[in-house]
């Protein structure tokens, strides 16, 4: 289960020290995480940010409190998975870490944009993402089935992993076969992704039309589907909701003990099919949209077990 959906108590050891200690941006934006020491103000998550927009504008706090919420789920996935992950920004090139910043007006009065994505290990969110009307907004002009923020994270932390695991690594050719070959000019593919739109049948390749315009992107959007997967599955289990397939010829399938760390994706599928099968007719049934607006074919399968297998062999537990 989630970090935020369980309760802590906090004890008082017998030299008279409390262990462990709340974030220091408990007051602020309502963080709920602990510090690993003493040697940290910050908890492991918030640590990672290192630019935040101006907490002197009201709406900029909830904004920021909302982003970092997301985050913590997301570092509470990394953790899960064992994937490697610092302690916190060291100031080397390529570390990971975080920029939460909003759209400016400029001296002339025009409006600088703020572009969420990633560049040498720093994942840029603008802040206005957080705001529901906002993002459903830009949903809907970008014809998209689903925007959410924690997406973002997931989606922003799959191109800072893709720099890790696969660039100038025995992976790239691995990777290659199964994404396609990445060497092609990157500006120039999402350029023409704008201006036309996604291949026809990109549907039988792709797990949204955003990853058809570049094999980066192809990765990124897997990657984002991997652990919205994984994570769903296993609050799913922590409620106790275990759908079964509709098929009286089909077995019945035992909860996954860990649905982070699964032998064969496979069995993640198995038991994934039928939970969205079941939150998409309850969300039908009381007039919203689908859950999960997503087809997961032959060849979208093979790119998630790239991931899977990606993710297995890289498990280094955090540095502390």
């Amino acid at each position: 289960m989630p970090p935020e959906d369980r309760i802590l108590a906090f004890a008082m050891d017998q030299s008279g020290t409390s262990a462990p200690k709340a974030c220091a941006n408990r007051d602020l934006i309502g963080c709920n995480w602990l510090c690993e020491s003493d040697a940290h103000a910050l908890c492991l998550s918030c640590r990672h940010t290192t630019l935040i927009p101006d907490i002197s504008v009201e709406t900029n706090v909830s904004r920021w409190a909302r982003l970092e919420r997301s985050k913590r789920r997301l570092f509470y996935a990394m953790i899960k998975f064992k994937l490697p992950l610092e302690s916190g920004p060291d100031g080397t090139s390529g570390g990971l870490h975080f920029a939460f910043l909003s759209d400016e007006i400029g001296p002339d009065g025009a409006i600088e944009r703020v572009m969420t994505g990633h560049a040498n290990g720093r994942i840029t969110i603008n802040i206005a993402e957080a705001d529901d009307a906002e993002r459903e907004k830009i949903r809907t002009e970008m014809g998209e089935p689903y925007r959410t923020v924690l997406g973002h994270f997931r989606h922003e932390l799959g191109h800072y992993y893709w720099d890790k695991l696969i660039a100038q690594k025995p992976a790239t050719e691995a990777f290659r076969a199964c994404f396609g070959d990445e060497s092609g000019d990157y500006a120039e593919a999402l350029k023409a992704h704008y201006a036309h739109g996604p291949m026809p049948g990109w549907q039988i390749s792709y797990v949204s039309a955003y990853a058809a315009a570049h094999p980066w992107e192809d990765f990124a959007e897997t990657w984002a589907h991997y652990f919205h997967m994984v994570d769903g599955l296993e609050t799913a289990y922590a409620y106790g909701i275990n759908p079964q397939p509709l098929r009286a010829d089909e077995p019945r399938l035992i909860q996954l003990e860990n649905p982070f760390h699964v032998e064969n994706v496979q069995e993640l599928i198995d038991h994934w099919v039928p939970l969205t099968v079941a939150m998409n007719a309850m969300n039908r049934s009381l007039g919203n949209q689908d859950y999960y607006p997503f087809v997961l074919t032959p060849a979208i399968l093979d790119k998630l077990k790239f991931v899977h297998e990606l993710i297995a062999a890289n498990e280094v537990p955090f540095a502390s």
